[in-house]
């Protein structure tokens, strides 16, 4: 399982070399693979064949504007919607356990949008593959897509980013900013993302980051970038965190990733007598923090904020609303496509069941001020 700065933790069920493919296991997926040209490309990408190394360098290879046959290659890839200029970055940005997957899994099934597979991120052999991720990701029932099981989808790739940028991306102990940009940095994650976008050729490439927001830090390296921050009721993010076996809370602020907790927020949590629900509540309070702070950087039509209560609540309208902000045209497949997914919203309150009514009050007391300005009722 990935914590949220990227850190390996525990064991994963994502698609890895030597696990048997799932797409051998589903007739469903073979059926509606039958007949289609990505059959091979798409057992290849899963370990049903072998392919070709030539092959693998070629689809990885960043086709050169100086070369009219690289780029044609490119373009009549059968299944491909091109884009006719460099693609428009698009990043999702939340706490984390704040429903931030779920919006980018859904946008990322719109036929013009590309990604980073799970696959890319674990190991070399989804590299050549990066040119087929939105198809093979339509081609893949939703009920193979989920955390927790054998998958394929996409990924906020912490590892291949460590292997091809720099692990300042993966687990930074405070937010990046435009002043963490350097010139080799610039170079290395422009380059890195250009060449994903390049090689899928779709006109938006979505990707995701949660924790602190990094937006400060990519709007320096991409000055056209949008970000869509999914946010959630913080008492429901804590309760989350709480439950899961890589958070570090429960090693206190100073064996954590995020840093020391600013004076004020020591003392908050000094006062409730150490209480982790507490602690869980002020770490979302300082991430809050930094994405409003990012946010306050870039100029207007830039950041979008969208409560996860209200996307499980009307997903058609929320979606409406992202894909207006992305740039991605209204489509009658996806919308088929998102009424067939669940939005379950028995989550949502679920922090209430989970912890005890005085536990509900001390974080109610303690996020007050922004659950008021967020609109989540005490």
């Amino acid at each position: 399982m990935k914590a949220l700065g990227g850190k390996v933790t525990g064991a994963s069920a994502d698609i890895a070399l030597g696990q048997a493919p799932f797409c051998g296991r589903s007739a469903l997926l073979q059926e509606r693979l039958s007949g289609f040209d990505l059959q091979q490309t798409v057992r290849g990408c899963l370990g049903l064949v072998q392919v070709d190394a030539a092959d693998c360098v070629h689809a990885y290879a960043l086709p050169s504007s100086s070369s009219a046959s690289g780029a044609s290659r490119l373009r009549a890839s059968p299944g491909i919607a091109t884009s006719d200029g460099p693609a428009r970055y698009v990043f999702v940005v939340g706490t984390g356990r704040c429903g931030s997957t779920m919006v980018e899994e859904v946008l990322a099934r719109h036929s013009d949008a590309g990604f980073l597979s799970n696959l890319e991120d674990r190991s070399g052999i989804g590299v050549w593959a990066r040119r087929w991720n939105n198809q093979i990701y339509q081609l893949v029932p939703p009920t193979l897509t989920r955390k927790g099981r054998l998958r394929f989808a996409p990924s906020e790739g912490y590892r291949v980013l460590d292997r091809e940028v720099s692990t300042i991306l993966s687990r930074p102990f405070r937010d990046l900013t435009a002043a963490d940009v350097t010139p080799w940095l610039a170079a290395r994650t422009r380059t890195f993302f250009d060449r994903c976008a390049a090689i899928q050729g779709r006109p938006v490439f979505l990707h995701k980051f949660t924790g602190w927001p990094r937006a400060g830090f990519l709007a320096g390296i991409f000055p056209e970038a949008k970000f869509i921050h999914v946010v959630r009721d913080g008492r429901a993010v804590a309760n989350s965190w709480l439950q899961m076996d890589w958070w570090e809370g429960f090693n206190g602020p100073d064996h954590w990733q995020w840093g020391p907790l600013p004076a004020a927020y020591l003392s908050e949590w000094r006062e409730s007598g150490f209480s982790f629900p507490v602690l869980a509540g002020l770490l979302w309070k300082l991430l809050i923090d930094a994405h409003d702070a990012a946010a306050a950087t870039l100029p207007p039509g830039r950041w979008l904020e969208v409560r996860y209560e209200d996307v499980v609540e009307s997903p058609a309208k929320a979606f409406a609303t992202m894909l207006e902000f992305a740039g991605l045209p209204a489509s009658a497949t996806f919308n088929r496509a998102l009424g067939r997914l669940p939005f379950g919203k028995d989550r949502t309150q679920a922090f209430r069941r989970d912890l005890e009514t005085e536990t509900v009050a001390a974080l109610s007391s303690s996020l007050e001020k922004y659950l008021e300005r967020l609109r989540y009722p005490i």
